[in-house]
C-alpha cells in the first residue's frame, strides 16, 4: 500500500475522534463567540463542521495532488458566512485553526512511530509540509471570505441604521414629520436627502415638519445639505416646516446666506403640529 494511502486510513479513522478531543479541550470560557455557546444546536453544528474539515482534509492524501483550495471552498464560504462564527472575534477562529493544525502534526508523529520504518522519510517530510501549507491556504481564504462577509453584513446594519435614524413617520394620510436626532455628517445629509425624497413620494406625503431639535451640531457643508432638502422638497410639491433650530445651526444658516424667508419655522415641533391642526 502506498504511503499517502496509509496515512489517509489513519487519519480517516480517526475524524470524529478529532472533533471530540477539539471541542473537549475548547476554552469555553472566552466571554462571546461560538465557542462559549452552550446552545445544543449551536454546539452540534460547530462539530458537524470541525468534522466536514478533517474530512475534506483526509481526501488531500487519498488523492494527492488535487487543488487544496478548491476542496476547501465551500467549507470555507460556510463558515465565513455563517451567523455564529460572524460574531466570534476572528482571533478566536485563528487560534482554533492553528490548534487543529497542531492536532494533524500530532497525528503524523503517531503514524510515523508505528509506520515509520515502512516509508521513506522524505514522504513524511512532505506530509509535514501539505498540512502546514493547506492550512495556510485556507486560514488565508478564510480571512478574507469573513472579512468581506462581515464588511457586508455591517454595511447592511448602517443602512439599517440610517433608516432607522432619519424616518418620515405619517401623522395622517398627507402630512408627515422627520425626527432628526444625534450628529449628522455629510454622508448621512445625503443619505437623509435621498431617503426623505423618495419616501415622501411612496407616502405621499404634502407637508413634511422636519424637527431639528435633536441635532445639536453640523458643519457648514452639512447645514447647506440639510436647508437643501426644503428646495429638493418643494420641487416635488411637499411644503415643509421646520422646527428646533438651535442658535448654532441657525448662525451657520445666515452664514451660509441661507434666506429664510420662503421656508416656514417654528420654535418647536409641538408649536408647529397645533398651528398646523
Amino acid at each position: 500500500m502506498k504511503v499517502a494511502e496509509k496515512f489517509y486510513e489513519f487519519m480517516s479513522a480517526r475524524t470524529w475522534q478529532l472533533t471530540e478531543d477539539w471541542y473537549d479541550s475548547l476554552d469555553k470560557s472566552d466571554s462571546s463567540g461560538v465557542y462559549a455557546s452552550t446552545d445544543p444546536h449551536v454546539i452540534q453544528t460547530l462539530k458537524r463542521q470541525n468534522h466536514e474539515f478533517h474530512e475534506r482534509f483526509c481526501v488531500l492524501f487519498k488523492d494527492v495532488g488535487q487543488d487544496a483550495l478548491s476542496n476547501f471552498e465551500r467549507w470555507i464560504e460556510e463558515i465565513a458566512k455563517d451567523n455564529e462564527h460572524l460574531s466570534t472575534p476572528t482571533h478566536y477562529i485563528l487560534r482554533e485553526f492553528f490548534r487543529t493544525q497542531d492536532q494533524y502534526l500530532g497525528i503524523l508523529q503517531e503514524f510515523v512511530r508505528q509506520h515509520g520504518d515502512e516509508f521513506p522519510s522524505g514522504r513524511i517530510d512532505d506530509f509535514r509540509e501539505l498540512i502546514i501549507k493547506t492550512f495556510s491556504i485556507v486560514i488565508s481564504k478564510f480571512a478574507e471570505e469573513n472579512y468581506e462577509y462581515s464588511q457586508r453584513r455591517l454595511e447592511a446594519q448602517q443602512e439599517m441604521i440610517r433608516e432607522l435614524s432619519s424616518p418620515v413617520i405619517l401623522l395622517n394620510k398627507k402630512t408627515g414629520v422627520l425626527p432628526l436626532i444625534g450628529d449628522i455628517d455629510t454622508g448621512r445629509a445625503r443619505y437623509i436627502l435621498e431617503h426623505t425624497l423618495a419616501e415622501c413620494v411612496d407616502k405621499n406625503v404634502e407637508h413634511l415638519f422636519i424637527d431639528l431639535s435633536g441635532v445639536i451640531m453640523v458643519d457648514t457643508m452639512v447645514a447647506q445639505q440639510l436647508f437643501q432638502i426644503i428646495d429638493s422638497l418643494s420641487l416635488i410639491g411637499v411644503k415643509s416646516t421646520i422646527s428646533g433650530i438651535r442658535p448654532e445651526i441657525a448662525q451657520t444658516a445666515i452664514q451660509l446666506g441661507i434666506s429664510f424667508e420662503n421656508i416656514s419655522v417654528t420654535s418647536t415641533l409641538e408649536r408647529a403640529l397645533n398651528e398646523q391642526i
